[in-house]
């Protein structure tokens, strides 16, 4: 039995085909094409990805219902302490009794709430980049801050989980709302405000810090001072000279203030606009920081 060989043919390659530049300012009235993920992204593809990516971090929280467990239990445990341990002492101080102290303390740690989950942020973006999800990203088409974005806005979701467990504590304590409605809702919209500009802040480090355990290590000597030399638990009449200025320019004390005058009554124009402005602050300054440090590192 033979076989028969077919003659050879040599093998030729196809030809690229030709790119066609686009239109617009450059060498030949063309712009040099841009490299694949790298091209400039539109606000609605944005808008998309920014969603595709909110919906991933849900998933996540829903996989893992234990990632829960700071938003839902912190505001009850808070309060409860708070209350009966410093409620009897600190209300005679304020003239009144424990049930006044509830109206006093609650609108405080609403702050405080903002400022505690804005630090898991820092720490799920650290461990996002150790585990290598991030190098799932990068060979993705797109917009940087489109992960760090998403990853705010679901912990401004837990933020206002928190929120509302620390209100109906407060309620079923016996807080009352001396304003309205309205005004209690624009107090929690200006507690989310600030955290989210906090949320920036443990970005940065998030993506500074070697281990998510530095991260935690590094936001707690920085909450510690902020939130007990502030006017979140007591007033600061009682602190000594040199605490009453620390308290005069901590941010906390303008929102703590802001917020507890929004609900009881009393001035609030002053400590809502300083809210505001170390708001608009720390973002202005750290989130082109963080978008940048993310840039660098993925």
């Amino acid at each position: 039995m033979s076989t028969t060989t077919p003659p050879s043919t040599p093998f030729t390659p196809a030809a690229a085909p030709e790119r066609t530049p686009a239109p617009g300012p450059g060498p030949g009235g063309g712009a040099d094409p841009a490299p694949v993920g790298e091209g400039r992204i539109g606000l609605r593809s944005n808008l998309r990805h920014i969603g595709a990516l909110v919906r991933r971090n849900a998933l996540q929280i829903k996989a893992d219902p234990e990632s829960m467990f700071d938003v839902l239990l912190m505001p009850i445990i808070f309060t409860l302490l708070f209350v009966y341990v410093f409620g009897g002492s600190v209300g005679q101080s304020l003239g009144g009794s424990r049930e006044d102290y509830v109206n006093y303390v609650v609108p405080g740690l609403m702050a405080m709430m903002g400022m505690n989950i804005s630090m898991a942020v820092g720490t799920g973006m650290n461990d996002d980049f150790r585990k290598g999800v991030m190098d799932r990203f990068r060979t993705m088409p797109i917009a940087r801050s489109s992960v760090l974005i998403a990853k705010i806005v679901v912990e401004i979701g837990r933020m206002l989980v928190a929120t509302a467990i620390l209100l109906g504590m407060g309620f079923l304590l016996g807080m009352e709302i001396k304003t309205s409605v309205a005004e209690l809702f624009g107090a929690v919209g200006l507690s989310v405000a600030f955290g989210a500009s906090l949320m920036w802040v443990f970005i940065l480090l998030g993506l500074t810090m070697k281990t998510a355990q530095a991260v935690q290590g590094v936001a707690m000597l920085v909450l510690m001072p902020l939130q007990f030399g502030s006017s979140i638990f007591a007033p600061p009449t009682t602190m000594p000279g040199w605490l009453q200025t620390f308290t005069d320019y901590n941010p906390l004390s303008n929102l703590a203030d802001a917020a507890r005058n929004m609900i009881n009554g009393g001035p609030v124009a002053h400590s809502v606009w300083m809210t505001l402005a170390w708001a608009a602050g720390i973002t202005l300054v750290t989130a082109p920081l963080a978008v940048g440090k993310f840039r660098k590192k993925s």
